[in-house]
């Protein structure tokens, strides 16, 4: 992003120039809450870069970090109070369902946009409400399966299975050796949700038409997914899924105990950068054995993928809204972004297009190319209808994920579908 963009969006100009801080910052201070990143490294960049930002707005820039799952309770007690941290990170469409709550920050995103190739598609569905921009977009976490690439020459595959049924016969021999595929499948904001909506999808079910206003759940194809997921889990999976949060498949992957996951480039990552602790059972660094296939395998309805869009919105009750939008202007600008991003090695990449062509993706190992172009793949919460805050509102209910999780769990596959079906009929009909 140009300076001078900057300077205007800010409304600093001159003072920056002056080496002095912002009059309307003078003693202000402004309070970001984020997840802790499955990259550490990352928080690590942007507490690093915090007081740079700080002497850049001439007020004090706070970074804290809490467990994504504590982010929406976090967001819902500070509206409802009306105080709290100035700007808080939304992942997928979260800004819908807290419209009432943001500022408009359309100024901000559209210079960003504008400056970086424009932002992808998700980033309209998850941000963009009435035509105004509720929140700046950020990064989008890809992901793809993780999968020992030994264990599985062991059962005589080179690649990944390309299709639902052939990875339920890998995973079915790989579990009768000890070693299974590993889902969460719990009430957790990441991996649960971003399995069990690809999965729907790859069978042509959907939560609605596409007006959004009438749910459509209840049909043979995810009727067919539910079955499918029951026969799969107990025949390919380590069946502890159920309570796992976004932590456990990575730590199990780490461990030795599971063969395959779906997971974002952490699991990749982590292992080579602990390569001295993180080891296979022979003693050797375990991330030499990784590689990543993306997306999840074809259901009888295609290939499908739910990615994670991360954005920054500024909070109504903000008494710094102005400073805080000064922040996420900061923030982007391509040499403060660019270097959080280069940390991340392709774990978080680019919520615009122009950091496909960033020089780091000529730098990192083949197993992380795939996440280069993810965020071209995704869908959004509420397809095949709107991402609207009734979508969101689903996902904070885990209904499609319990969906899974019941029939897993012994519930005839229709009687799940049928609890499914009234719950979001409920929300989106209700």
């Amino acid at each position: 992003m140009q300076r001078r963009t900057f300077i205007k969006l800010t409304g600093v100009a001159g003072i920056l120039a002056a080496h002095r801080a912002p009059a309307f910052a003078q003693g202000s201070k402004v309070h970001v809450v984020r997840w802790v990143d499955f990259i550490p490294e990352a928080d690590v960049e942007l507490k690093r870069q915090a007081p740079e930002a700080s002497k850049a707005l001439g007020a004090e820039v706070q970074f804290e970090f809490i467990n994504a799952n504590d982010l929406q309770p976090r967001i819902t007690a500070g509206i409802q109070s009306g105080s709290g941290a100035d700007i808080f990170q939304m992942l997928y469409n979260w800004p819908q369902l807290y419209a009432n709550g943001l500022v408009d920050v359309s100024d901000v995103a559209e210079a960003v946009s504008r400056a970086q190739g424009g932002f992808y598609d998700a980033f309209d569905a998850a941000a963009k409400v009435g035509g105004r921009w509720l929140a700046v977009p950020h990064s989008t976490g890809g992901n793809a399966v993780a999968w020992r690439r030994s264990w599985h020459a062991e059962i005589g595959l080179t690649e990944f299975p390309k299709t639902m049924d052939a990875w339920r016969e890998a995973g079915r021999k790989l579990k009768a050796k000890g070693k299974p595929v590993g889902q969460a499948l719990g009430h957790s904001f990441g991996d649960p949700p971003t399995f069990a909506y690809a999965f729907l999808w790859s069978y042509g079910g959907a939560e609605t038409d596409p007006s959004g206003k009438r749910v459509v759940l209840n049909s043979k194809g995810t009727v067919e997914s539910v079955k499918f997921l029951t026969a799969f889990w107990k025949d390919a999976c380590d069946e502890g899924g159920l309570a796992w949060d976004d932590t456990n498949n990575n730590r199990a992957f780490h461990a030795g105990e599971i063969s395959a996951t779906l997971n974002g480039a952490s699991i990749y990552i982590v292992a080579k950068r602990k390569k001295d602790t993180i080891k296979d059972e022979k003693g050797e660094p375990l991330w030499q054995d990784i590689e990543h296939a993306a997306p999840l395998p074809a259901g009888p309805a295609g290939e499908a993928a739910l990615y994670v869009p991360f954005q920054h919105a500024v909070m109504k009750y903000s008494k710094n809204p102005k400073l805080a939008k000064g922040l996420l202007t900061w923030m982007h600008q391509k040499e403060n972004y660019g270097k959080w991003f280069e940390v991340n090695e392709g774990y978080s990449v680019g919520a615009a297009k122009a950091w496909e062509e960033h020089p780091m993706w000529a730098k990192i190992d083949k197993p992380l190319q795939v996440f280069r172009r993810a965020a071209r793949k995704t869908r959004m919460l509420g397809y095949q209808g709107p991402a609207t805050a009734k979508a969101t509102e689903s996902y904070s209910k885990y209904i499609i994920v319990d969906m899974y999780a019941k029939a897993v769990q012994g519930m005839r596959a229709e009687d799940a579908v049928k609890w499914a079906e009234t719950e979001l009929k409920k929300i989106y009909e209700g």
